[in-house]
């Protein structure tokens, strides 16, 4: 009967594939495999009583209410002009010479990336702001689309992510489940600090990988990436000379990161704590750039409460689906799959990170975050990972599949702004050379897991 744990989640995906909401999905489907089960008498109905202690946990979570903070910061951020800004003022200090828009581009989006922590918005906005400008100027659109996709994802690994901030609270409770299940009855903790942490140098490292790949194109075909001049910049402050257009741009969205980050990192302030900081922050930068409206505030509110509600209503669809998948002696399953598996530890993570991978195609990193990760990361653990390496890895497998053709929700959050004129064959060709770097820096942290645990080691110990 265990294996009817395998069906359910068979069958979630099929309703996910229909297209009906998440969280409905796992819960309805959890629910109807409880129903079989208690009327064959093969589940055993105490098995919900426990629902409602999980719920008052979810809600009653300290570090998940920094996910509301960093929503309506990035939301803020969105309206607040940082980003036109910026890639006027990055234009300006690159344009000059070729691919210079497409490095211009991916600083941009990392900043965008540590300021918003929202894939999707990332790629949106860079999508309607500087894809215009890279097409009118003569640059090929493969290489444009994917550098906006590739640049967009950067939300998903550089801290503060949101999703780093949901994968570091599941992580935890992962972590202590696993030692615990191995006899060690004073457990260690990892936060999300941890994981910011330990995001940090993979973070930049892609960010330069990004980079090296516009100044080889710009290179080998030159043509394809030209030179820019001032005039090209639509937008811009014509009075302005480059230094005050840098600073304008520059400081505001750094002195933000350096507060929300630096005070995590720092060990001043816990993540929701810093959160809050980030939301007081990014509405200053609004008034200082006089974006607060009524009608941009009324916006940013109501996508802070959709987004929010849509969090914490999966994750309840998704706690109510890993009390079910349980009671069918899933766990036990997937651990006994997981021993039989040629390469122990090695072979289980290679097929987890694959199966992830193929995930991400038809599921969001919340859900994936929220059924699968605390369903395999408790064994794993237990076969002696590293938390915050499984994280990071975890996080850059998904972010890979987000940019992967046919199903990656990147391109279809660009193809859904971009120009008719632009080709969705040519969204897909431009994407696999960042694809294949995401998967060069993957290799690289499982070479050297260094890579991750150095900086949480130094700054936490």
């Amino acid at each position: 009967m265990e294996y009817i744990a395998i069906l359910m989640f068979v069958v979630v995906c099929l309703v996910l594939l229909l297209g009906y909401p998440v969280a409905l999905s796992l819960a309805g489907t959890a629910l109807l495999f409880a129903g079989i089960g208690i009327s064959v008498g093969e589940f055993e109905a105490a098995f919900l009583s426990a629902l409602p202690s999980r719920l008052y946990g979810v809600v009653n979570n300290q570090t998940l209410l920094a996910v509301p903070f960093f929503v309506f910061m990035g939301a803020m951020l969105e309206r607040s002009k940082i980003a036109e800004n910026l890639l006027n003022a990055m234009s300006l200090l690159f344009g000059r010479f070729n691919g210079g828009l497409g490095i211009s581009v991916t600083l941009v989006g990392m900043l965008l990336a540590a300021s918003t922590g929202i894939v999707g918005a990332t790629v949106v906005t860079m999508g309607l702001l500087s894809l215009p400008t890279m097409l009118k100027r003569g640059y090929d659109p493969k290489f444009s689309t994917g550098i906006i996709c590739a640049t967009g994802t950067l939300g998903q690994i550089i801290p503060p992510s949101i999703a780093l901030v949901l994968l570091g609270d599941v992580l935890s409770s992962a972590y202590q489940q696993a030692q615990l299940n191995i006899g060690i009855f004073n457990p260690e903790t990892v936060s999300v600090g941890d994981l910011f942490a330990g995001a940090v140098i993979p973070g930049l490292i892609l960010v330069a990988l990004y980079m090296g790949y516009c100044i080889y194109v710009a290179i080998t075909r030159p043509e394809s990436v030209p030179k820019i001049s001032r005039e090209d910049i639509e937008g811009l402050d014509e009075s302005k000379s480059l230094i005050p257009l840098m600073l304008n741009a520059l400081v505001p969205p750094i002195l933000l990161m350096t507060a929300v980050l630096g005070s995590i990192l720092g060990g001043f302030a816990t993540p929701t704590e810093a959160a809050g900081v980030g939301a007081m922050g990014a509405t200053l930068l609004a008034l200082w750039q006089k974006q607060v409206t009524k009608s941009n505030l009324q916006a940013v509110m109501q996508s802070t409460v959709k987004i929010t509600s849509m969090v914490f209503l999966i994750l309840i669809g998704a706690s109510l689906f890993s009390l079910v998948f349980r009671g069918f002696g899933g766990e036990e399953l997937v651990h006994s799959l997981f021993e039989g598996m040629p390469g122990g530890v090695v072979g289980a993570t290679i097929i987890v990170m694959l199966v992830i991978f193929l995930l991400g195609f038809i599921l969001d990193f919340i859900e994936i975050t929220f059924v699968v990760v605390p369903i395999v990361a408790p064994i794993l653990l237990a076969m002696g990972l590293d938390p915050i390496w499984l994280g990071i890895m975890i996080a850059i497998n998904l972010q890979t599949s987000f940019l992967t053709p046919p199903f990656g929700f990147a391109l279809f959050y660009l193809r859904g702004v971009a120009d008719k004129a632009v080709k969705t064959t040519d969204i897909y060709k431009g994407v696999i050379p960042f694809i294949l770097l995401q998967l060069l820096l993957l290799g690289a942290l499982a070479i050297w897991p260094a890579l991750v645990t150095w900086l949480p080691e130094l700054i936490y110990g």
